[in-house]
C-alpha cells in the first residue's frame, strides 16, 4: 500500500461512515476496482479510530449533555434538534446499540466472506438507496430528537444491525428508519451519528490488541488522520445539507455506483 492509497482509503472510510453510502462497501470495492493490495486488519482498526475521533470531536458537547441528562434530567442541544427532555435518553441509545452488537458477534464471519460479494453489495446499494429516497420524499418528518420513543429506538437499532451487510450503510439504514418513524431530517441524522459512537468505539476496542501488537507506521497514521478529517467534515456538512435539501442525491449516487459495480463484474466475467 502506498501513502496515497492510505489517504484515499481513509477519506473513503471517514466520509462513508457518516454519509448514507456505506463505508464498508467502498472499502471492499476500492481494492477490487483499482487492484489495491489488501491493507489488512491493522489498517481497518486505524480507520475506525479515525472515525471515532471525528464523531467524538463533533459531538462531545452532546455527550456531556446526554450524561448530564441521565444524572440530573437537564435539557441541552440546539433549537432544531434538542437532545431530549428525558433523563432516559442515554438508555435509548443503549437499547438501539444492542442489536448491532449482537449482529456483529454472530454474523462477523459472514461479513468477512459471504457478504462481500460485489453483486450483493450492488443490490443493497440500490435497494436501501431507493427506500431512503421514497421515505424521505413521501413520508412526513415532524418529530424531533426529544420525541424519540423506546419503540423508535429499538427499530433504529434493528436497522443498524442490517449494516453488517456491506452496501446497506449503517448511517443509511438508521437515517432511513428514523425518517420512516417521522423524525425530521436533521434529527434522524443526528441520532444516527450519536448512535454510531458506541458501535465504532466497540469495534475499535475489540481489535485494538492487534494494532498495539504490530505498532503504528506512517500508513496507519495517515489513514487514521484522513478518516478523522473526512469524517468530521461529512458530519458537519451533512447536518447543514439536510436542513435545506433532501437525501435524493445519495440515492442517485448509490444507484450509479451499483450500476458501475455490475458493469465491471460482468465485463470481467
Amino acid at each position: 500500500m502506498t501513502i496515497l492509497q492510505s489517504i484515499f482509503l481513509g477519506i473513503i472510510q471517514g466520509a462513508g461512515e457518516f454519509l448514507p453510502i456505506s463505508s464498508s462497501a467502498h472499502l471492499i470495492l476500492a481494492p477490487w476496482i483499482f487492484h489495491f493490495s489488501d491493507p489488512g486488519l491493522s489498517f481497518d482498526v486505524a480507520l475506525h479510530f479515525g472515525t471515532l475521533v471525528a464523531v467524538v470531536l463533533y459531538f462531545w458537547r452532546d455527550w456531556i449533555a446526554i450524561f448530564s441528562l441521565t444524572r440530573a434530567g437537564l435539557l441541552s442541544g440546539n433549537s432544531k434538534a434538542r437532545i431530549s427532555s428525558k433523563p432516559s435518553f442515554l438508555w435509548l441509545l443503549v437499547l438501539a446499540t444492542i442489536p448491532g452488537i449482537l449482529a456483529g458477534y454472530f454474523l462477523e464471519s459472514y461479513a468477512e466472506t459471504t457478504f462481500r460479494s460485489p453483486i450483493l453489495i450492488a443490490i443493497m446499494l440500490g435497494a436501501v438507496g431507493l427506500v431512503l429516497y421514497l421515505v424521505d420524499k413521501y413520508h412526513a418528518h415532524r418529530k424531533k430528537m426529544d420525541q424519540i420513543t423506546w419503540a423508535d429506538s429499538l427499530w433504529i437499532g434493528l436497522s443498524q444491525a442490517m449494516a453488517i451487510i456491506p452496501g446497506v450503510s449503517r448511517s443509511g439504514a438508521t437515517i432511513t428508519t428514523g425518517l420512516f418513524l417521522g423524525l425530521n431530517r436533521e434529527s434522524a441524522a443526528r441520532f444516527s451519528f450519536l448512535l454510531s459512537t458506541p458501535i465504532i468505539f466497540g469495534a475499535a476496542v475489540v481489535k485494538l490488541p492487534h494494532l498495539l501488537e504490530l505498532g503504528l507506521d506512517a500508513y496507519l497514521i495517515l489513514g487514521m488522520l484522513s478518516a478523522a478529517v473526512s469524517g468530521y467534515l461529512a458530519i458537519k456538512y451533512l447536518l447543514k445539507f439536510v436542513e435545506r435539501s433532501s437525501y435524493a442525491v445519495f440515492f442517485w449516487y448509490r444507484l450509479g455506483l451499483a450500476a458501475v459495480i455490475l458493469l465491471i463484474y460482468f465485463l470481467r466475467g
